[in-house]
């Protein structure tokens, strides 16, 4: 096991972010599914900081994106389902058992989620909250629920911003950007992995 691994995993268990992700910067690529196990198994286990670099690193990766993309063709299809995906990801973080590749989970969740997309768009009449995607049902769930208001709360103020601007607010994503002098693509990330991290952090809310 490179030494970066060991280095990750106790900087994690100490709950130091920025060292975290010091060591995740380290890890040589041919690691990375090592370096994803580490972080899923943590997180699985209720680790906060795992949770949040996991759902940082599948983010950043691609990975979730390629997978979605390899079936949807539609650019705005891809993003809504990838964000679904990350958010079925981190709040169903504790059902991963470590018996496959944390992509290979990943994966069989991505199918999941696109099933769902496409039964949605055949759908001839509106659908019930509880059968809207992950991302629309974190949004509205934020907006209504005090509960899941003081969840977004404690998450780093990085991810809470745009997330209380987008989902609290009412802003679109542009009037976020501007409002936090951060670039579209970047805010619309961010959203995504704060939304994510939110679902990580509720109990008795299904997002598989």
């Amino acid at each position: 096991m490179p030494d970066a691994l060991p280095e990750l995993a106790s900087a994690v268990d100490a709950g130091d972010p920025v060292q975290s992700r010091h060591a995740l910067r380290t890890v040589p690529p041919e690691h990375g599914d090592n370096a994803l196990a580490l972080l899923a198994g943590r997180a699985a286990e209720g680790s906060a900081l795992a949770t949040e670099l996991l759902v940082e690193q599948l983010d950043e990766s691609g990975v979730i994106r390629r997978f979605v993309s390899s079936t949807l063709l539609d650019e705005s299809a891809v993003d809504d389902v990838s964000q679904d995906v990350l958010i079925s990801v981190a709040g169903s973080i504790q059902s991963f058992k470590g018996e496959s590749k944390v992509t290979t989970w990943v994966h069989s969740i991505v199918r999941h989620r696109v099933v769902d997309h496409l039964r949605r768009q055949r759908a001839t009449t509106p659908l019930p909250e509880d059968d809207l995607g992950p991302a629309q049902r974190m949004s509205s769930l934020l907006a209504t629920r005090a509960t899941v208001q003081a969840a977004l709360a404690g998450l780093p103020d990085l991810y809470r911003a745009p997330v209380a601007l987008r989902d609290l607010e009412g802003l679109s994503y542009a009037e976020v950007a501007e409002r936090l002098d951060r670039n579209v693509g970047t805010v619309k990330a961010q959203i995504s992995r704060g939304r994510a991290l939110v679902a990580s952090t509720l109990k008795g809310e299904e997002w598989a």
